[in-house]
């Protein structure tokens, strides 16, 4: 398994994300979506990750940095192939050594509060995040949970 920074250039990548940003909009209102395109993801605040095994796209993250000391995490995504099968924590372990490397304090994010998003809870309280209030420009809202970690 091999993780990467990506350019977001690849076919593979857009597909991931296209298929990330549907299922946002497929079980969340618009205004409660926080997803991030293509474009939004290229700012130099932004380091995004994928993780191939041989030519084969596994999984991508994000990691926003918000100041100089915390930092969000985005677009954490793994493929339906690779689901369940330990690619989704070794991204994060690997997004959460890289904050620890650039000295920041507290990572967090948002996700989602319905059913759909309960593994995505589940993968992030086993990896010691626990809910928080809404930060950063994040407004509370019932479709939203927002979990954090300190460094």
């Amino acid at each position: 398994m091999d993780i990467r920074i990506d350019d977001l250039s690849g076919p593979e990548v857009k597909k991931i994300l296209t298929e990330h940003l549907e299922d946002m909009f497929a079980t969340s209102p618009p205004e409660c979506v926080f997803a991030l395109d293509l474009d939004g993801l290229k700012k130099p605040n932004i380091t995004f990750w994928t993780v191939w095994e041989n030519s084969q796209l596994l999984g991508c993250g994000a990691l926003k940095i918000l100041d100089e000391t915390h930092a969000e995490i985005k677009s954490m995504r793994t493929t339906s192939a690779a689901r369940n099968k330990g690619i989704a924590s070794t991204l994060l372990r690997h997004i959460i050594d890289v904050a620890k490397q650039k000295g920041l304090n507290k990572i967090s994010l948002e996700t989602g509060s319905q059913d759909f998003f309960a593994p995505a809870r589940k993968l992030y309280a086993k990896h010691d995040f626990i809910e928080c209030g809404p930060f950063a420009d994040y407004k509370l809202d019932p479709y939203s949970v927002f979990m954090t970690r300190n460094l």
